[in-house]
């Protein structure tokens, strides 16, 4: 076992800020993990912020012009440049010495871990001064549930129907972003808004690129029931299928929350998008849920000797 070490001198409970910057009347679906993570981010981020979403459920979520559920700046760009244009109107705003307001570029996994990935990794390679999340919910949602590199192997999606269910793992975005050195990464989970907000507070101390990697369960997209979203985002954490953790300068890799190491089962009998897996194939997912945590586990404790 290896000692899990706080991100912050914040304890662990207590720490949500009261102010609201995300209001009722948004057109998330019942159950949406992306609109509570934006509010548990807003939150930590305060109201000099600008957001910069591509394309996405977000696109949607915020309302149509010219209203917005947001209590900051809203600016909505093309899929592919969620990265290119925070960091632009971060630049914009340093060179009218208003430095100190917040970019945050908030984009599905779709336009980061496929069609907005050259932009992040320009960013990241300029070490431009903004922060960039990635709420994951694992398909594109927002256009009718299509497959992308974060969905998980032998998941359902219409275009990886129950019979051809994506053959492939899913991606290591934050592995990729480590390997950029980038002065800060972290995963995240709406199920413990404590250490997300821990994390989006340490992220906005820190200059240069830094990214927030969030579980974000669907449930139309997910096939689960809207009020099991927060335990799905919990049980993910709970079974190591997406453990929280941070990562500095590419280097320092420290696990924040320890999990109790629920069999994965647990977790995918909740969702229909998994319904037709066979034993064989859970427990294939276990074994590589196993091996993965155990490498992150050997990475934590590298930094730790």
């Amino acid at each position: 076992m290896i000692e899990i070490k706080q991100s912050s001198p914040y304890p662990l409970r207590g720490v949500l800020p009261t102010d609201e910057l995300m209001l009722s009347g948004h057109l998330a679906c019942q159950g949406c993990g992306a609109a509570l993570v934006m509010r548990y981010a807003l939150k930590a981020l305060g109201e000099r912020t600008i957001a910069v979403i591509p394309a996405c459920c977000w696109t949607i979520i915020a309302g149509a012009f010219p209203y917005s559920a947001l209590r900051v700046p809203l600016f909505h760009t093309a899929f592919e440049t969620a990265a290119s244009a925070a960091a632009g109107i971060k630049a914009g705003l340093e060179v009218l010495g208003k430095g100190d307001i917040t970019v945050l570029a908030w984009a599905g996994d779709g336009g980061t871990f496929d069609i907005g990935l050259q932009a992040l990794s320009g960013a990241a390679e300029r070490n431009d001064d903004i922060i960039y999340v990635c709420y994951d919910n694992e398909a594109y949602m927002n256009t009718g549930i299509q497959r992308s590199s974060a969905t998980p192997w032998r998941a359902w999606t219409t275009t990886t129907p129950t019979r051809h269910p994506k053959d492939e793992p899913k991606k290591d975005m934050m592995a990729i972003m480590a390997a950029h050195r980038i002065p800060y990464a972290a995963t995240a989970s709406p199920a413990y808004p404590e250490d997300l907000v821990r994390k989006m507070q340490k992220a906005k101390a820190i200059r240069g690129t830094k990214f927030i990697h969030i579980i974000s369960p669907c449930p139309p997209g997910w096939k689960s029931a809207s009020e099991l979203s927060v335990k799905l985002a919990r049980l993910a954490v709970q079974t190591k299928i997406f453990p929280l953790y941070e990562v500095e300068n590419g280097l320092k890799w420290r696990i924040t929350l320890e999990p109790k190491g629920l069999p994965v089962e647990e977790y995918l009998k909740l969702q229909g998008r998994f319904r037709h897996l066979s034993p064989e194939e859970i427990r294939k997912i276990q074994e590589t849920v196993d091996a993965e945590w155990a490498r992150l586990v050997a990475k934590a404790k590298a930094e730790a000797s």
